[in-house]
């Protein structure tokens, strides 16, 4: 059995020996030519179909880099660390913009709450500072019949202290 690699034409010979006219002669030297031909692609196919994809020329020019064509398989694996680092680089960048959104968030809800502090902290000051008040205070002693607080007749006295 032959192998693979090793592709052979034959041609079936006729097994009775008859004399050859001219148009048999002329027959087997087309089919010893179509022969040699097919010989002649096969091994040209055989040199063209390999492994690996053909090296780029130096010539880049914007048709082969818009096309595609210099992302040969070659340049592809030479290159995979640099692809590689590429995706990472993305993922971290889309991580932290997303950490990024979501601290924004959280310091909007925290300014949110601080402004209502603010006006909870003012409308309780304005409510103690009301209540404080001198003539609150005098009103409250007076429905206060029990204590003992009341206002002053006399002036304050100001006491001297020789130094």
């Amino acid at each position: 059995m032959a192998k693979k690699e090793d592709i052979e034409l034959e041609i079936q010979q006729p097994e009775t020996e008859v004399p050859a006219t001219d148009e048999e002669k002329l027959v087997e030297e087309e089919a010893a030519e179509m022969k040699e031909q097919a010989k002649k692609t096969i091994q040209l196919i055989k040199e063209k179909a390999k492994e690996e994809d053909p090296k780029p020329g130096s010539a880049m020019t914007l048709r082969t880099i818009l096309g595609g064509d210099f992302l040969t398989a070659e340049m592809v694996r030479r290159q995979i660390w640099l692809f590689v680092l590429m995706v990472v680089f993305c993922i971290v960048y889309v991580a932290i913009r997303y950490q990024c959104q979501q601290d924004m968030i959280a310091i909007d809800k925290l300014e949110k709450q601080l402004l209502d502090a603010k006006y909870k902290a003012l409308s309780s000051s304005s409510t103690l500072t009301e209540k404080c008040r001198e003539s609150h205070v005098l009103d409250a002693l007076k429905q206060n019949k029990d204590s003992l607080l009341h206002i002053s007749d006399q002036p304050p006295y100001i006491i001297t202290v020789p130094e």
